[in-house]
């Protein structure tokens, strides 16, 4: 019972940061090619790679869960 409360704790925290993280990544980046269409590539690959660096963390966090 206690691993089962810890790992739910574990995950609802480390899904949390992500998530919020990945939210303002993308409302930055959107606002940012809406700025300037031009930079749009750029922008979208840096947004890309800053997702996945937080998506790394959520999963660091399932896998300490487990």
């Amino acid at each position: 019972m206690n691993l089962t409360l810890t790992g739910g704790i574990i995950i609802a925290i480390g899904g949390l940061g992500p998530a919020l993280g990945i939210g303002m990544i993308g409302a930055k980046a959107v606002e940012a090619i809406g700025r300037n269409p031009e930079a749009s590539g750029k922008i979208m690959v840096n947004m890309l790679i800053a997702m996945a660096f937080a998506e790394s963390i959520a999963i660091y966090s399932l896998i300490f869960a487990f």
